[in-house]
């Protein structure tokens, strides 16, 4: 059995991402064992994978490069791995690399095709083309090691019995958030016909969803009341996910949940979209030359009016449920 020990710390729906990855890998190659390494908090992420042993780490504890070197030496007594698969490729993964080739140890890294990235987010490159997968990316990182994987891109439901429409309309950065009033009239339309469920997280959130609960008939807030492995158990029983560009639309590819997603500054052509997600359920504005303007939403609008997400007509996301 081959042993890859694997880390990506951070964020929450790239995490989530490489949890597809590892289980197609996996199952065309059963005589690999993954070792993940990632934040605590992430661990129900990989709870149902086989050959995933998932080691959580709390990265206050190993600050600095001898707090790394620890770690590194940790992980090493622990599991004492063949390979090493850097999903991530910051600074804090790039000092491990190190150490482990210091050690003797063959690290692979994944290429994110930052220029090509910068590109696709140049407001005056009108040749906008879509590129790879962030999904094949960490395939790749497995090819190059010299394993075959055929990634399939097809979700897998987890449920069989499916009723309602989860909705999780928030983002971390406010380039790929629908605006709340955009949201709410979604909402009250939908609520008309069928069960919502919202998602959220953090007070401000919690507080927002639970008013909405409170105003329209036919809702129900879930937003800080579930763990996430109750959280995947239940997006996998819906019939469908709405959620921005976002760590839920990831969630609901994990569990096999169709999501229709919402793109603002951000755009499919990055290569985030869900896993098995359809470009048919993506929701734009497509005619703004200016869009993607930012891979993770997290600029300012250079033309100050948002128009990506203020012009996006909410009968667009009605059309496709």
């Amino acid at each position: 059995m081959t042993r890859i020990l694997a880390y990506r710390f951070s964020a929450f729906g790239d995490v989530a991402m490489t949890a597809p990855v590892f289980r197609e890998f996996l199952e065309q190659n059963p005589d690999v064992e993954i070792i993940m390494v990632s934040r605590s908090n992430f661990e129900d992420l990989f709870a149902d994978i086989p050959n995933v042993i998932f080691k959580g780490i709390n990265l206050d504890d190993y600050k600095g490069f001898f707090g790394l070197r620890r770690l590194s030496n940790e992980l090493i007594k622990e599991f004492n791995p063949d390979l090493i698969a850097n999903l991530h490729d910051v600074i804090r993964t790039k000092i491990l690399d190190k150490i482990y080739r210091r050690k003797g140890l063959k690290v692979f890294k994944i290429n994110k095709g930052k220029e090509e990235k910068e590109k696709l987010t140049d407001v005056w490159n009108l040749d906008k083309v879509q590129l790879k997968k962030t999904v094949e990316r960490y395939a790749d990182v497995f090819r190059e090691m010299g394993y075959k994987v055929e990634l399939s891109h097809q979700l897998r439901p987890k449920s069989v019995e499916k009723s309602g429409i989860g909705f999780a309309p928030f983002a971390q950065h406010k380039g790929k958030m629908l605006p709340l009033d955009k949201s709410f009239e979604l909402v009250k339309i939908l609520a008309q016909k069928q069960s919502i469920y919202f998602f959220g997280g953090g007070k401000a959130e919690k507080e927002t969803l639970e008013q909405w609960e409170n105003m329209i008939p036919n809702t129900k807030s879930l937003a800080g009341k579930l763990s996430l492995k109750e959280e995947l158990q239940t997006i996998s029983e819906l019939e469908v996910m709405i959620s921005m560009d976002s760590a839920n639309m990831h969630l609901a590819s994990l569990v096999g949940t169709r999501c229709v997603s919402v793109w603002g500054a951000t755009h499919p052509f990055a290569g985030f979209l869900g896993f098995g997600q359809s470009d048919n359920d993506v929701v734009q504005v497509k005619d703004l030359t200016c869009r993607p303007c930012s891979v993770f939403g997290d600029k300012e609008c250079y033309r100050d009016d948002w128009a990506c997400l203020e012009e996006l007509n909410i009968q667009k996301i009605i059309d496709k449920i």
